[in-house]
């Protein structure tokens, strides 16, 4: 390569906006779809929605896997453009096409055999273990797109291609969001399918946006030159991806490991579940921004941590928890000014707005702090500690949110649970903030 990559040069601001804001955008998409992907399904009956909320956890991991592999990919492969070691480049993207393929089907076993068993856990109501079956079969077996579209878009924003990542997510949002009612409700000759044609309308846009992203890679991604042929795989770059990409899948896996449990603990509270469920669709719309900004920063942080260029580290730092913290206070707004009309939204009565809308009050406390520990996460996973978001994730999450969530439910008061997210939220800042100048100390002063 001839010339620089933007990453090392362009200034910063600009850099992280031109790259970061793309993301957000498809980020936004996707989290329109899962909105509008639930309210159809509300229309269905409440015991779909539960259905689709009781799935969420074991669609998390898939998400977790595919994006957690996805960041070690994007950090190994953006410090190596960055050494301008152009080979060893190469194979790491050849390899994240291999890890996708493995991964889908690790999962597609999982839905066809364990798909019931993973309903009856947690909850006894038989007509949402059918539904959720058949929703969560549906999404596992034909996983491969979602597989195959992550680690393509993530070998697209390793060099600095994220316009194109907006438009394979966005592509692949706005068919499922046309997709869902036709095949919901079957409209224009289609069949009613109910649950399931939420399923298949999540999966045939994973597909087209895989096949999409893959297409740009081949013609566009000129950095790279992806193929297969002859492939072999190598253990040492294997490492060297799941050294970074491990404990993001952790944390994330951590995520629905929380989601399970919480479940578990509002099964006793009536519709408190679908509250909860509600309530992630919810935020996705406030995170899915955030994460948009960290897959900007990420490879900018690992492109010129690669370079040995300091200053330009430590601004993209400064700026993206900037940018971070201000998009989770929009959110905080949001949620205590409008929380009924948010609940609304879903077809929720009255009774489920009395408890939904307190929940959405008190947990939104919580996001200014998110917003600062999820950008300085991604901070270690750029910089090659990974394992610092893994730490400040299980003790956020195990330690200190669920041991606190199911002390407060035994007060027989659900609006006491809720509380238990700020209160795990101050501990993860501080435990982050520890972290933040540990690596600094460590690492970014000897850029």
């Amino acid at each position: 390569m001839a010339t620089e990559n933007k990453m090392g040069v362009m200034p910063l601001n600009r850099l992280l906006i031109s790259m970061s804001v793309p993301m957000m955008i498809s980020m936004l998409v996707q989290a329109l779809y899962n909105i509008v992907d639930s309210m159809f399904v509300a229309q269905l009956s409440e015991n779909a929605l539960t259905a689709v909320s009781l799935a969420f956890p074991a669609q998390n991991l898939m998400i977790a896997v595919a994006t957690g592999t996805g960041v070690g990919v994007n950090a190994a492969l953006s410090r190596n453009l960055g050494e301008k070691n152009f080979e060893r480049a190469n194979k790491i993207a050849d390899h994240a096409l291999f890890l996708a393929a493995l991964s889908y089907v690790v999962f597609a076993l999982f839905g066809l055999c364990f798909a019931r068993q993973f309903f009856r856990l947690q909850t006894d109501i038989e007509e949402i273990v059918d539904l959720g079956t058949t929703y969560l079969r549906v999404c596992t077996i034909a996983s491969f797109g979602l597989f195959m579209e992550i680690a393509c878009e993530r070998l697209l924003q390793s060099t600095g291609k994220t316009i194109y990542s907006m438009y394979t997510q966005g592509l692949g949002a706005i068919i499922n969001i046309v997709l869902d009612p036709i095949l919901i409700f079957g409209y224009f000759g289609m069949p009613r399918m109910g649950i399931a044609g939420a399923a298949v309308a999540t999966v045939i846009g994973q597909i087209i946006a895989a096949i999409l992203a893959l297409v740009f890679n081949l013609k566009c991604n000129r950095e790279l030159n992806i193929s297969m042929k002859g492939f072999r795989p190598n253990g040492h770059l294997i490492v060297q991806i799941y050294k970074v990409g491990a404990p993001s899948i952790v944390v994330q896996a951590i995520g629905s490991l929380m989601t399970y449990g919480m479940n578990l603990i509002l099964a006793a509270f009536g519709s408190a579940q679908t509250v909860f469920g509600i309530y992630f669709k919810l935020q996705s719309f406030v995170f899915m921004p955030v994460f948009g900004l960290n897959n900007g920063m990420v490879p900018i942080i690992a492109y010129n941590y690669g370079a040995g260029h300091k200053d330009r580290v430590i601004k993209t730092i400064k700026h993206s928890v900037a940018y971070g913290v201000g998009i989770m206070f929009v959110g905080l707004l949001a949620m205590h000014i409008f929380p009924a009309q948010l609940m609304r939204m879903f077809d929720a009565e009255e009774s489920l707005i009395a408890i939904g809308a307190p929940a959405l009050e008190t947990i939104s406390l919580s996001f200014v702090f998110a917003g600062f520990c999820i950008v300085a996460g991604s901070v270690f996973q750029a910089l090659g500690n990974g394992v610092y978001s893994m730490i400040v994730s299980v003790a956020r999450q195990m330690c200190v949110l669920l041991p606190v969530a199911k002390l407060l439910s035994l007060s027989g008061e659900v609006t006491l649970i809720w509380w238990a997210f700020p209160i795990a939220e101050l501990a993860s800042v501080l435990l982050t903030s520890y972290f933040l100048v540990r690596i600094y100390r460590k690492v970014i002063c000897h850029i």
